[in-house]
């Protein structure tokens, strides 16, 4: 870049008159090829992107383009479509076999509008008119530049996240986790449309969706997900199924649902037991047809997308108390996996522990060896009603407050320093008798956890202490006993 037009001076610092916003770090290592037969155009076009921040490289032909990009590919290419030595499409078809994320912006002369339709169905960003207006050049090169930026975040992103939901990553060396494992990898292979994983809250549900998906043949396609408990029922058709422009008061666009967003790939409808009744039917339609309408719209959307559902409410009770459509339950159920609980996984418990402690390790800089061999007992010894999310809560917590070098046993939270008699000693219930005609223990909770509710005035946190499990744990109580 000339000294006459860099935005830096000598000792670094930014000139006065230019704008951090177009001369940023990433924009400055953009390289563009022009290609143009005509000197004066060229001399331009490399004098407006030097201005901009821009390195540029010159072509004035298919032959010399052809030697500059085998040099060195550019981020972007501005293409002629007439040149001395054959068409520009010929190039572009070339560039596009060879290197997809290179964009491509094509200049024609003003009203051929033939090659540019063509260019634009061989794969070209966009095209611009000659004669050059300069300020809608610099427009489509900035967007096209944010469209590669965004690209190739999405693909680190969808890489990393690859990595990450391996089924080879999934912590721990029980049976029951070694077969549930199994069992997903079989499902990804499968060409099923619909799977339904069930368990506990905490118990890695969202992971085994996300490996299901990126170890079957959707990898490279989108993978979406909602939770049907956190969505309001009057936005929920618009979140999956998308609107028309119009369709009510503050729809000013069309836009796209979960559904059409994750075309080829994969819907994850976690807590798909809390979806409204309403909605059921629309479901079980698009997983019948893979189509649905958008709200306010007149035609179908047709999709080819993989469902996995999740739950930790039985599903077949709820459709036995009439909270859930028979119909769509069996739809979904083709294949069922059970994901087991913490508590039946043995010593996976400290083998998460010891993984979390390094995790934690890193994120805190901290240097903590492990788990004190009492503290060790106390945690096999524990039940985990909240599963792999409260362990992963746990060593949080102890984490940010001790210093090593082993995490001793009072640094638990108090419901796992307690000894098992020490807990049910403070969990007798003086006076509890068995009526002879018998009862229900599911009643018995709902009413245990009803009036500790009523004792603490609705204070959750205080009914769950007098309880002595986790507010989370209450709270799924409170969900499955219809408390809320």
């Amino acid at each position: 870049m000339s000294s006459e037009y860099s935005p830096l001076a000598d000792d670094g610092s930014l000139k006065k008159g230019f704008s951090t916003r177009r001369f940023g770090p990433s924009m400055a290592r953009h390289k563009i090829l022009v290609v143009d037969d005509e000197d004066l155009i060229r001399w331009s076009i490399r004098q407006k992107l030097t201005k901009w921040g821009y390195s540029s490289v010159e072509a004035d032909s298919l032959d010399s383009a052809q030697h500059a990009f085998d040099r060195d590919p550019s981020d972007l290419i501005l293409l002629d479509v007439r040149l001395p030595d054959g068409s520009g499409l010929d190039f572009l078809r070339t560039v596009r076999e060879r290197s997809p994320d290179t964009i491509v912006i094509m200049m024609t002369a003003y009203g051929v509008l033939a090659d540019a339709i063509e260019a634009l169905r061989l794969g070209a960003y966009d095209f611009v008119a000659k004669p050059l207006e300069f300020e809608e050049l610099e427009r489509t090169i900035q967007n096209a530049l944010d469209a590669l930026r965004l690209r190739t975040e999405v693909r680190l992103f969808r890489e990393q996240d690859k990595r990450q939901s391996n089924l080879d990553n999934i912590i721990g060396e029980s049976e029951s986790l070694r077969r549930a494992s199994e069992v997903a990898a079989k499902i990804a292979a499968s060409p099923t449309s619909t799977v339904l994983l069930q368990g506990e809250s905490g118990t890695g549900k969202d992971l085994f969706a996300k490996a299901i998906h990126y170890h079957s043949v959707r990898a490279d396609h989108p993978f979406m997900a909602i939770n049907c408990a956190a969505i309001p029922e009057t936005l929920f058709e618009s979140e999956l199924f998308g609107h028309e422009k119009g369709a009510f008061t503050d729809a000013r666009s069309r836009k796209q649902g979960l559904f059409e967003l994750a075309d080829g790939g994969t819907l994850f409808l976690d807590e798909v037991g809390e979806m409204p009744q309403a909605l059921q039917a629309k479901l079980l339609r698009v997983l019948e047809e893979q189509r649905f309408r958008r709200v306010g719209g007149v035609e179908d959307v047709e999709i080819n997308v993989r469902i996995v559902a999740a739950t930790n409410r039985p599903l077949k009770t709820m459709v036995d108390d009439g909270h859930f459509r028979q119909d769509l339950f069996y739809r979904l159920n083709v294949i069922s996996l059970v994901l087991p609980p913490l508590r039946e996984r043995g010593d996976d418990v400290l083998i998460l522990a010891e993984h979390f402690i390094d995790q934690y390790n890193r994120t805190f800089s901290k240097n903590i060896e492990g788990l004190a061999p009492e503290t060790a007992e106390r945690m096999k010894a524990y039940a985990w009603p909240g599963n792999v999310r409260e362990l992963r809560n746990v060593i949080e917590r102890v984490m940010i407050l001790e210093d090593g070098p082993r995490i001793p046993v009072d640094a638990l939270p108090i419901e796992l320093v307690e000894t098992p008699s020490e807990a049910g000693r403070s969990r007798s219930l003086p006076g509890l008798e068995i009526p002879p005609s018998g009862t229900s223990l599911e009643g018995i909770e709902r009413e245990l956890i009803r009036l500790a509710l009523s004792r603490t005035q609705g204070n959750q946190t205080q009914a769950a202490g007098l309880l002595e499990i986790s507010r989370d744990t209450l709270r799924y109580k409170m969900k499955k006993h219809h408390l809320q």
